[in-house]
């Protein structure tokens, strides 16, 4: 899960080089919580305007984790 989201996120920012991912541990309703670091200058190009980047990273992701069983969440911080 973690290669495909950076994946994703790498086709989108100017600096690749600079993606950091942390993962959480499952909290007590089974969601695993996955942190994406960018560097400050990617950050709007992330979150995309009105969040829509954002919402369609989120979309892919907890449909993978899906079909996987899991159940996630992507903060972008």
């Amino acid at each position: 899960m973690t290669e495909l989201l950076k994946n994703i996120v790498a086709g989108l920012v100017a600096e690749p080089d600079k993606i950091e991912i942390s993962v959480d541990e499952p909290n007590e309703e089974g969601i695993i919580v996955y942190h994406l670091h960018v560097a400050q200058d990617d950050m709007g190009r992330v979150i995309g305007r009105q969040g829509r980047i954002a919402k369609a990273i989120r979309v892919v992701m907890r449909a993978a984790a899906n079909r996987n069983g899991d159940k996630i969440a992507v903060e972008i911080d």
